[in-house]
């Protein structure tokens, strides 16, 4: 009998830790989720003008982007024809030289080989949708690459969010793929 009332004993103690513990993990704040403020931007119209000690070049551009997902930047030098084509995910970028007919595909790590400072996927969506700071709608950016210095100073227009946009792969068949390496 007295082997009863322990063993009862012991369930209910069991029992009422077990209930403390469950109003311990309710009463514990869910982790808040940032939800981004934007699903889409465009960019459309910006000016950016890459400078090295030997040259300087101006294009027209255009940035779209899906938050986290993957972007586009367009670079469109003289009547509106696309030259150079940028597209990249949070694991990869690909530089696709239409002019030439070539592409590249390049991981964050092979670039960041020979660029200072380092590039990520943040730091290039931030500059596809104008969220840098900015003074006067313009941003400043300055990196090594190899032992050159390039400056690229991009003049963004206002930026449109939650617009539809074109995302879509450029179809890589119809370019030769070069090895990143001898571009950068």
């Amino acid at each position: 009998m007295r082997l009863n009332r322990y063993l009862i004993l012991l369930c209910a103690a069991l029992l009422l830790v077990a209930c403390g513990t469950k109003k311990k993990i309710a009463e514990r704040q869910e982790p808040t989720v940032s939800v981004p403020a934007w699903h889409t931007c465009l960019v459309q119209g910006a000016r950016a003008t890459v400078a090295t000690a030997n040259d300087r070049l101006s294009a027209n551009v255009t940035m779209q982007t899906v938050h986290d997902s993957m972007l586009v930047i367009s670079v469109m030098p003289m009547l509106g024809m696309e030259m150079l084509r940028v597209e990249a995910t949070p694991l990869e970028v690909i530089a696709i030289d239409k002019l030439h007919g070539r592409y590249a595909k390049a991981t964050y790590a092979d670039i960041n080989r020979r660029l200072t400072p380092s590039l990520n996927w943040d730091v290039l969506q931030q500059i596809a949708t104008a969220e840098l700071p900015l003074s006067e709608q313009k941003a400043r950016l300055m990196y090594t690459f190899g032992d050159q210095l390039i400056e690229l100073v991009i003049d963004y227009p206002a930026r449109k969010l939650d617009v539809p946009v074109k995302v879509n792969h450029a179809r890589l068949n119809k370019y030769t793929e070069v090895d990143i390496t001898k571009w950068l």
